[in-house]
């Protein structure tokens, strides 16, 4: 695992995290670049500091604090990646062509 999830891992576990999603998150954290990583893990230590909440499942928490320009669209993969099922999330809408893949738009 890189540097970075571990950063990201540490403060969510501090924060008292649903256990069992380690695999899960790392995977969604190697989907950002390390410039998204780094917003995501200041979005995350500034609510927290601030008593704001985070969520308590680290998938949603690191997912809900990416940026934004970001999560317009999703593949199918990414989707499923980032939330570990393919049924439409709260914001989330599936998209399907008549051609070509699904895919998931940000409302």
């Amino acid at each position: 695992m890189t540097d970075s999830f571990e950063k990201i891992w540490q403060l969510l576990e501090s924060h008292g995290i649903v256990p069992g999603k380690q695999a899960d998150c790392a995977r969604l954290w190697e989907t950002y670049t390390l410039d998204e990583q780094r917003k995501i893990y200041c979005s995350i230590n500034r609510k927290l500091k601030n008593g704001k909440f985070v969520h308590f499942d680290p998938v949603r928490a690191i997912a809900e604090n990416a940026p934004k320009s970001y999560d317009k669209v999703l593949t199918f993969d990414q989707y499923y990646t980032r939330f570990d099922t393919t049924t439409e999330q709260p914001g989330w809408r599936m998209v399907t062509p008549k051609t070509g893949n699904v895919y998931y738009e940000h409302l």
